[in-house]
């Protein structure tokens, strides 16, 4: 369960673990209470994740209001590894309810949420940081130059999006490259063998303009790990028994999913939550699996989703049975209607095999 290769995040120099550590859980306020854990008992998760080679921590502002950020930052300095830790955290949810500035993605929200997580996380910066929803609101132009300045000021090294529409990022990565401004390297997003609808878009548009992709929920909040069944009410802890947080409704397509993973994890020998971790992380344009954990025994299983391969079938397997079907505009980009209407009679590719190989330092 070593963690001890690391790749580049994006179109960028900074290197990132496969699995990145979420502290979502890290703190027992705000809405994500229902799961929390206290300072106490996060802090062995945080060292396994340190002791395994890790070094990629996600947080965010909301998270247990705030407490995420601070018992965080507690960890990292008790352990003397601010400067090896890859920091990230998220701004955009309101402070302050009632207040229009006071959430959203303008200048002023983000200059004022960023200084209250330097505050929180007991450092003067932050190795990346990401605009955390679209807020359907502020301009993509104000939100790149203020990222810009914060570079420029030292107070965040790269800056990044999670949440949004895949037009959004590609305005926002071409605006800075035509304005000279830092880019995004980072496109965070939920990502699983439920959820694969950003293949459609966000997957080639960050593969194109340099966005490393990051995968939330890559259990699918825990779905994929197979203890839930249908008709049965979620409990215990993790996202799917947070009364607070519904999520999806699961569809016979989703349940029917589980039979072919337990298949893969058995034929392997290990868990279908370690199928369904290694599936995300090795996905094309992914750059890493943002997994969290209720114990360090459980992180310690999903960092080891990482010491096996997926043979060629059983991804094909998977890959089969947890396909989304393009719809409408997007049945035109298929290879099939290409070949039918495109480029009848002849075989066209972008580039051939092994044209630009992978560069490794071991």
């Amino acid at each position: 369960m070593a963690l001890d290769q690391y790749y580049l995040l994006g179109r960028s120099g900074l290197r990132v673990s496969r699995i990145a550590l979420g502290t979502m859980n890290f703190g027992t306020g705000g809405f994500h209470a229902a799961y929390g854990k206290t300072e106490d008992e996060v802090r062995p998760i945080f060292r396994e994740y340190l002791d395994a080679g890790g070094n990629f921590v996600d947080t965010a502002d909301f998270y247990t209001a705030g407490e995420s950020e601070t018992i965080l930052g507690r960890l990292i300095a008790e352990a003397k590894v601010r400067d090896r830790v890859v920091l990230t955290t998220k701004y955009t949810n309101s402070v302050d309810p009632g207040d229009p500035n006071a959430g959203g993605n303008g200048r002023k929200h983000l200059i004022r949420a960023l200084e209250a997580s330097l505050r929180r996380l007991g450092t003067d910066h932050v190795d990346l940081f990401l605009l955390h929803t679209w807020d359907r609101v502020t301009p993509v132009e104000e939100v790149m130059r203020t990222f810009d300045d914060l570079v420029r000021a030292g107070k965040i090294r790269y800056a990044g999006l999670s949440d949004v529409p895949a037009w959004y990022a590609a305005r926002a990565q071409s605006f800075a490259e035509a304005n000279a401004l830092t880019p995004v390297v980072n496109l965070q997003l939920p990502y699983s063998l439920v959820e694969r609808t950003i293949e459609t878009e966000h997957v080639p548009m960050g593969h194109h303009l340099g966005l490393g992709v990051t995968a939330w929920s890559p259990l699918a909040g825990g779905f994929l790990t197979g203890k839930y069944r249908p008709g049965e009410t979620p409990s215990g802890e993790g996202r799917l028994s947070d009364p607070g947080n519904p999520g999806k409704s699961w569809t016979d397509r989703d349940w029917a999913l589980l039979k072919p993973l337990e298949k893969v994890a058995e034929e392997l020998g290990v868990t279908m939550a370690q199928v369904a971790i290694n599936w995300v992380a090795t996905q094309p344009g992914v750059a890493a699996a943002i997994v969290g954990a209720s114990s360090a025994e459980q992180l310690g299983k999903s960092m080891a989703a990482l010491d096996f391969e997926l043979p060629p079938d059983l991804r094909a397997l998977l890959d089969a049975a947890s396909a989304v079907p393009p719809e409408s505009v997007y049945r035109m980009f298929t290879a099939e209607y290409q070949n039918w209407v495109v480029s009848p009679g002849v075989k066209v590719g972008d580039k051939p095999a092994g044209y630009a190989p992978g560069v490794r330092n071991w």
